[in-house]
């Protein structure tokens, strides 16, 4: 464990601005942040051109842990994690026991302290009868309501369901927007021989009207509200025209990156997700929308499953698809398109999930802050190849494309736990501490 580490001559970046400077960290903590910082026991590492990044949060993956350990497991998970520069994670309840009671999140809880090599916190998944534990569960990111049916069996779809959750408790509550009768209708009435057909069937109006109603209980009950990977253009239209100071909203790099039919061409159903990935004109929605702030945050739902099952075919394969480990390149190749600048993408990744969760001590380079870091070059150029990954599934959706823009150095709660390629795995992550009304 590093007690002393100064950080010298790295381009210190934040959501306003970017500066030369060093950085103490002593016992976990930044305890200074400025020019020519001297201590005599520190260790020196110098981060001469290279840009030093408050760790990346990722506040929505699927490390399928536990119950679906051929797809994932927290530790890889969080190996993957590490080696895109993501330094804390928010995991979903959709796993085999589904955290929907006490005892299945402090199984989780206890599971992540000894295998997980960043910081870690959970949702609680909601049922249509679980309304005490969802209120006083201690210690959680917070609500997770699926409106719409995906992968695993948690659903609440029954509106007068979703009313009494909104009703009661002031935790912050994070939907998965999809109107399960509009998708039962589209499954009933369109074929659905083709993955071409994946965004008709979990259509746009199919996500609208779920949102429309999420953002009608949020208003109604006061209550904090996340809307999960937006994915369309007409939510967005819908969203710059209700949301409050109690509404925020995330969309993914793949919504942000990809297009259909494009994707679908190259992919099949290695492309195929939920909400899925929708045409060139959600596309340039999703991404005026994230510039102009009616999109909050960055989020991966990273979500792996098997090449075996993604090669079954559709409607047969599964939905979902890796991304935690090349989530920050992707919005840096994106920055060097012109789309962004790195202090936004900063704002995005960094200090607005942690605002959003209300995260203690995360998010900024700050003195007091933990030290969360990430450290990437800008110009270093990868290819992403197959088989070459941490996730267990072992494959990306960007498979074949270059990707500019790469964690060098990930650091979590002051030890170097990525660096190159290396991994350095002796001092574990800890329970991200939400503050939050009970």
């Amino acid at each position: 464990m590093n007690k002393v580490l100064l950080i010298r001559n790295g381009l210190l970046v934040s959501s306003v601005e970017t500066a030369l400077g060093d950085l103490l960290i002593e016992n976990g903590k930044i305890t200074q942040v400025g020019a020519n910082i001297q201590h005599p026991d520190a260790e020196v590492f110098d981060a001469a051109g290279l840009y030093v990044l408050p760790g990346v949060i990722d506040p929505q993956v699927h490390f399928r842990d536990p119950g679906f350990p051929e797809k994932e497991d927290l530790y890889t998970g969080s190996k993957a994690a590490a080696a895109g520069g993501v330094t804390s994670y928010f995991e979903m309840p959709n796993t085999k026991p589904a955290t929907i009671d006490f005892d299945a999140m402090q199984a989780k809880k206890k599971r992540a302290a000894s295998v997980s090599l960043v910081n870690y916190n959970f949702f609680a998944g909601a049922t249509a009868s679980n309304l005490d534990y969802l209120n006083t569960v201690p210690n959680v990111a917070g609500i997770k309501i699926f409106m719409g049916s995906s992968t695993g069996d948690l659903l609440v779809a029954d509106s007068h369901d979703i009313e009494k959750i909104f009703a009661q408790g002031r935790r912050l509550i994070a939907v998965h927007a999809e109107d399960e009768e509009i998708l039962r209708h589209n499954k009933a009435s369109m074929p659905a021989t083709s993955v071409f057909d994946h965004p008709k069937i979990r259509s746009a109006e199919a996500a609208l009207k779920a949102t429309q109603l999420a953002v009608m209980l949020s208003k109604k009950y006061r209550r904090r509200l996340h809307v999960l990977h937006v994915t369309s253009g007409d939510e967005v239209i819908f969203l710059a025209q209700h949301k409050d100071g109690n509404i925020s909203s995330e969309v993914t790099p793949q919504h942000l990156f990809f297009q259909a039919p494009e994707v679908y061409e190259r992919l099949g159903t290695f492309a195929q997700m939920n909400p899925p990935i929708r045409d060139k004109w959600h596309r340039d929605a999703l991404r005026r929308a994230l510039q102009a702030g009616v999109i909050d945050c960055i989020a991966t739902d990273h979500a792996p499953h098997t090449i075996a099952e993604k090669e079954k075919g559709y409607p047969a394969a599964p939905s979902g698809m890796p991304g935690v480990e090349t989530a920050l390149p992707v919005m840096l190749t994106l920055m060097h398109e012109g789309l962004w600048t790195l202090n936004q993408v900063v704002r995005w990744m960094c200090e607005m999930p942690a605002q959003l969760y209300r995260v203690r001590h995360k998010g900024f380079l700050a003195v007091g802050a933990d030290a969360d870091i990430t450290l990437i070059d800008l110009n270093k150029k990868k290819t992403v190849e197959n088989g070459k990954l941490q996730t267990k599934v072992n494959w990306s959706p960007y498979h074949g494309l270059t990707l500019q823009g790469w964690p060098i150095v990930t650091i979590v709660n002051g030890n170097i736990v990525y660096r190159e390629g290396e991994f350095f795995e002796d001092i574990k992550g800890r329970e991200i501490i939400i503050d939050q009304e009970v």
